[in-house]
This record gives structure tokens, sequence and C-alpha cells, in this order.
């Protein structure tokens, strides 16, 4: 897939872990953890918002689309 979450990036600059994100959004910790790990297949509307809202950033900053390598 070409596109890819950049939460573990947020997170790192802002001296997060899951359990920070869990408690200041409300989020599921398997959401947060499968994003983190970019193991998602889709982000829902109101996820996007949560974190969008916490990091004050736009969803381009949280997630986005590269070209993969041909291997």
């Amino acid at each position: 897939m070409a596109i890819r979450s950049r939460l573990s990036i947020l997170m790192g600059t802002k001296r997060y872990n899951i359990q920070d994100i869990y408690e200041k959004t409300g989020l599921a910790r398997s959401t947060i953890a499968n994003l983190y790990h970019d193991k998602t297949q889709r982000i829902d509307y109101d996820t996007l918002d949560k974190l969008c809202k916490l990091f004050e950033c736009n969803v381009g900053d949280l997630i986005e689309y590269y070209e993969p390598s041909d291997e």
C-alpha cells in the first residue's frame, strides 16, 4: 500500500505513548496501536478528527502518500 501513518512520528515529537493518546482522545487502544505500527487498512473520520485536534495538525500530517519502490 502506498499510504502510511505518521502517528508514531507525531507521538515522538510530543513524547506521547499509546496510553496518553487513549486518555486524551478516548480512541480504542487497538486503533491507536494499529495506526502507530502502520497496520491499519482504513481510518474513520472521527478518529482523524480526534487526532488532528490533539496534535493541532491537518490530515496530511497524520497520513501520507508515497511512491512504493519496485522490490
